[in-house]
C-alpha cells in the first residue's frame, strides 16, 4: 500500500509527458465532467430556463470573487521556523494550550473543537478562501465566456503559485503543527484538498488570454515539486500511511497532481492504492471506524466518503470504474453510499457521535453521486428540500 516516487522520475513525468491537444475551450478537467459541462453551457446558450437560476447565482458570486485578494503566503504576521515567509504555516486545529502546564505547551487535543489561535495564522484562512474563488471565477469564466472572470482567477493563481516576490515554496513542512510538539506534521496535508479543485478551474480557464502557456507549463512545474514532496518528504510519508480520511485525502490531491502533470501511470498506481484504503478503511456495514470515533462522526464519515468519491470520478479519465469496484473482502462506494444515504437525507437520525449540527449542505457532493452512480431516486429531491427557498441556485446543477 505504500507508494513512493523519486525526485528523477517525477522530473521526468512532468517534463516529458506529452498532452493530447483539445479542441478550443473545452474544458480540461478531472473531478468534474467535460462532457456534462459542454451540455450544460449550451442549455444556458438556449436560454434554458431550469439552469438559469444557479447561472445566476453562480455570476453574482463570481462578481464578489472579482473584488477579492489576491492573496499571499507573504502576508502572515508568523514567520515559519525555516526563516522563510514562502513556506506554508498552520496550526493544528484540536490542540489548545494546556492549562495544567507552564506556558500551555505542549498543546493538549480537543477533538472537533477548533482553538481560535488558528486563525492568527493567515495561510490556513487565506488558501481555501483563494481556492474556492479561483473556483468560482473559472466556473464564471466558462459558462459566461466573460474575460474578466479569468482575468481575475489568473492573478489569483499568479500571486499565490508563480510570481517569485509572493509565490508558496511547493511544501507543507510547517503545516498543522502542535506548540510544544512539532513545527509541521504529515496531517497537515489535509489543508491543501482545495488544491483539487484549482486544477479543475486551470482546465476551465482554457482558451483565455489571460491563462498561456507559459503559465499553464509553470503551474504544471509547481505541481510537480509538490507531488515530489509529497513522495519524499518527512510530512509526505507520514501521511501517506494514514489509516483514515488523511490517506484518502492524500490519495486524492496527488491523483489530481498526477493527471495534471499527465503521468498515467502513476494515476494507475495511486488509485489502486485507493481501492486498498477502501478495503482497509470501511467496515461490513459500509461505516468508517475510524471516522466513527471522532467527535462529529457524521462529519468525518461523509468527509472521508467525499475523496473517495473524488477519486472514482478522476479513476473514470484511466478507464477504471471504481463506482461499481468490489474489494475482495466486499467493500465498495456503493456500500458506504448506502449507509449514510438515509442519514444525508434526513430519513433516519444519526445515532453515532455529533458534538455539533450537522450542515446538511455537506452532504450534497454524495447525493449529487448517488443520483448519478447508483440511480438515487431521491437524491436529488433531498437536496431541493434541504435549499427550501434556495432551490435551484447550488453550481451544482451547472456542474452535474
Amino acid at each position: 500500500m505504500r507508494l513512493g516516487l523519486s525526485f528523477l522520475t517525477v522530473l521526468f513525468l512532468s517534463c516529458a509527458a506529452t498532452k493530447a491537444k483539445v479542441p478550443l475551450q473545452t474544458p480540461v478537467v478531472y473531478t468534474l465532467n467535460a462532457t456534462v459541462l459542454q451540455s450544460n453551457k449550451t442549455k444556458l446558450q438556449a436560454k434554458d430556463a431550469l439552469l438559469s437560476t444557479a447561472y445566476k447565482k453562480l455570476l453574482k458570486d463570481a462578481d464578489k470573487a472579482l473584488k477579492e485578494g489576491p492573496f499571499s503566503v507573504m502576508e502572515k504576521k508568523h514567520v515559519p521556523p525555516s526563516g522563510d515567509k514562502h513556506d506554508y504555516m498552520s496550526l493544528a486545529p484540536y490542540h489548545w494550550p494546556d492549562s495544567s502546564k507552564p506556558g500551555g505547551l505542549p498543546y493538549m487535543r480537543k477533538d472537533g473543537q477548533t482553538n481560535p489561535e488558528v486563525k492568527e495564522y493567515k495561510d490556513k484562512e487565506y488558501m481555501p478562501k483563494m481556492c474556492g474563488y479561483i473556483h468560482t471565477l473559472a466556473l464564471a469564466y466558462y459558462f459566461s465566456g466573460e474575460e474578466k472572470y479569468a482575468a481575475h482567477a489568473s492573478q489569483l493563481l499568479k500571486v499565490w503559485f508563480l510570481n517569485p516576490a509572493t509565490r508558496m515554496n511547493s511544501n507543507l513542512n510547517y503545516a498543522q503543527a502542535i506548540k510544544g510538539v512539532n513545527e509541521g506534521r504529515g496531517a497537515g496535508l489535509i489543508d491543501t484538498r482545495h488544491f483539487i479543485k484549482v486544477i479543475d478551474a486551470i482546465g476551465l480557464l482554457n482558451g483565455s488570454k489571460d491563462w498561456k502557456t507559459a503559465d499553464q507549463k509553470a503551474m504544471q512545474q509547481w505541481f510537480g515539486q509538490f507531488l515530489n514532496w509529497m513522495h519524499t518528504s518527512k510530512n509526505g510519508l507520514s501521511e501517506m500511511k494514514a489509516d483514515n480520511n488523511h490517506g484518502t485525502w492524500y490519495d486524492a490531491q496527488r491523483l489530481a497532481m498526477a493527471l495534471f502533470i499527465d503521468s498515467v501511470d502513476l494515476a494507475k498506481k495511486i488509485v489502486h492504492n485507493t481501492t486498498l484504503r477502501l478495503e482497509q478503511q470501511m467496515d461490513n456495514e459500509g461505516k468508517f471506524p475510524k471516522e466513527m470515533e471522532r467527535t462529529i462522526a457524521l462529519h468525518y464519515n461523509v468527509f472521508d466518503l467525499e475523496a473517495f468519491f473524488l477519486v472514482a470520478n478522476m479513476a473514470e479519465k484511466i478507464g477504471f470504474d471504481f463506482w461499481n469496484y468490489t474489494t475482495p473482502n466486499g467493500k465498495s462506494l456503493k456500500k458506504g453510499f448506502d449507509f449514510l444515504h438515509p442519514f444525508l437525507t434526513q430519513q433516519k437520525e444519526w445515532t453515532g457521535q455529533q458534538i455539533k449540527p450537522f450542515p446538511f449542505e455537506e452532504g450534497y457532493p454524495i447525493l449529487v453521486a448517488g443520483a448519478a452512480k447508483f440511480n438515487c431516486i431521491d437524491c436529488m429531491d433531498a437536496i431541493k428540500k434541504i435549499e427550501a427557498d434556495k432551490a435551484g441556485q447550488d453550481r451544482l446543477y451547472l456542474t452535474h
